[in-house]
């Protein structure tokens, strides 16, 4: 090996900031994620606080000295916000345009008014169909409280089960969310294991379309049997859009959602076909389809394509702007302060210790990435904690991996993130009450359909590692 080599070897190599054994770091990590699960859980503790905390419980029972540990989180912090933050940012203007214009509206009732000349039988795939569509640029809690309305509405009016049409939606509204980019759980999974994006957003796809059918439409006739359930009358508000004189055209409405994904799509395309980095095509497409300029272009297209035919002025874009981003600060701290707690694992040298491990235990490394987003989620009730947590302790054995590999590694993390949701998620209250639940009403219909998006969309994601 030349001096030249030895050097970028060492240069690329970093010491951790501590010289704790395999047992001291194993006992660091659940220290520091016990730490985490006590205060959300029992102390009710923002995760924000919980998470930067529970990084400084880790590197002090690492024997790390504590200055290097608040380096390492604040590093971590600042490159996930850096990495992610303006796509939460953009991805939050996209959906308060497509919701407030009334774009999201002009979808839902388009298909709606399709399905029902089916005679009822098209209503759950419909429904998918419009969570899957509406899910892209919303948050999960946004999209909830936007589609809720809408089940309760088409429960009501057509005489059907509560559950046949509201499984469906929550379904296509939760595998957006764990699996599909610029959704922030997939976006920092990204980030920290170094995956593509556009082949990410690919595969994302191919393994949320039949995970989707089986949690929602098929898992819906079985749901509607073990909890029949009327939509309760008070829980049916009046949607915004109702008080606007004009709506986007549906076809406008689409288009705008879906333009940032068929950028990104386009740009992972190009490289597979070109894969020539030095290509003029395909330095245009990296520019092209690198997420934030997508989502950019979406947003400015969607000033045009959803606000003007809503009859927004100048004034009403900024103030739509504005309320867009207030709700998403608590997002990205979770974000950024898992950013961290992942850097001081790094630092610390717990991901080393997974990697040498797991080489013991014959585990596959995408079972592993699910098994241990398994247990984050399950202790914590966070989708996103869960996927910030395990991406950082599984992120050295991305080291080796293919751009392919890599991307499932991702979606293993995602699919583990959404593993039973109950009473310590927030998610599980809302659907309980919007729905008028008991609590083991909405275990065996919202939390039963969370695990079977979870196991599907996992045993899939180990399926295509074996065919690609």
């Amino acid at each position: 090996m030349t001096r030249l080599s030895v050097e970028m070897l060492a240069a690329d190599t970093v010491e951790p900031i501590t010289s704790a054994g395999h047992a001291q770091l194993g006992i660091a990590v659940l220290a520091g994620i016990a730490v985490i699960v006590l205060l959300i859980t029992k102390f009710k503790m923002h995760a924000f606080l919980a998470l930067t905390i529970g990084s400084l419980a880790l590197g002090a029972f690492a024997g790390a000295p504590l200055d290097k540990v608040i380096e390492s989180f604040s590093a971590g912090l600042g490159d996930t916000v850096a990495g992610v933050g303006v796509l939460i940012a953009l991805g939050a203007i996209l959906g308060k345009l497509l919701a407030d214009s009334g774009g999201a509206d002009q979808i839902v009732d388009t298909i709606l008014a399709k399905a029902g000349k089916s005679g009822g039988k098209a209503m759950p795939w419909a429904m998918v169909l419009i969570a899957a569509v509406i899910g892209l640029p919303l948050f999960f809690e946004v999209g909830i409280v936007l589609l809720i309305p809408v089940v309760l509405m088409v429960a009501k009016r057509g005489n059907y089960s509560l559950m046949r049409i509201g499984i469906p939606a929550l379904a296509g509204l939760s595998v957006m969310h764990g699996l599909i980019p610029p959704h922030p759980g997939p976006l920092v999974a990204i980030d920290a294991v170094k995956a593509n994006l556009g082949i990410t957003l690919a595969l994302g796809i191919l393994v949320a379309i039949p995970t989707v059918i089986i949690a929602g439409p098929v898992f819906s006739k079985y749901a509607a049997k073990w909890v029949d359930v009327p939509a309760p009358e008070k829980m049916i508000p009046a949607r915004a859009s109702d008080e606007l004189e004009k709506r986007p055209s549906f076809g406008a409405s689409v288009l705008t959602i879906l333009l940032p994904v068929v950028m990104m799509l386009a740009k992972a395309l190009v490289d597979i076909i070109v894969d020539n980095p030095d290509a003029t095509v395909q330095r245009a497409f990296d520019v092209i389809g690198n997420p934030l300029t997508a989502l950019l272009v979406a947003v400015v297209v969607g000033m045009f394509t959803l606000g003007r035919p809503a009859g927004f002025t100048k004034g009403k874009l900024q103030s739509t702007t504005e309320k867009s981003l207030a709700p998403i600060a608590g997002v990205l701290l979770i974000v950024g302060a898992g950013g961290g707690f992942k850097q001081t694992l790094i630092d610390s040298g717990v991901g080393e210790m997974v990697m040498e491990i797991s080489k013991d235990w014959g585990l596959p490394t995408l079972l592993l990435a699910w098994l241990i987003a398994v247990v984050i989620r399950v202790a914590t009730g966070s989708a996103t904690v869960a996927t910030v947590s395990a991406a950082g302790l599984v992120a050295p054995l991305a080291a080796n991996m293919t751009d392919t590999h890599t991307a499932l590694l991702v979606l293993a993390i995602g699919a583990g993130s959404l593993f039973f949701s109950h009473v310590n998620d927030a998610g599980f209250w809302l659907v309980k009450e919007y729905f008028g639940l008991s609590v083991g009403q909405t275990v065996k219909t919202w939390s039963m359909m969370e695990t079977i998006i979870s196991v599907v969309a996992g045993a899939l994601v180990l399926l295509l590692s074996l065919v690609i």
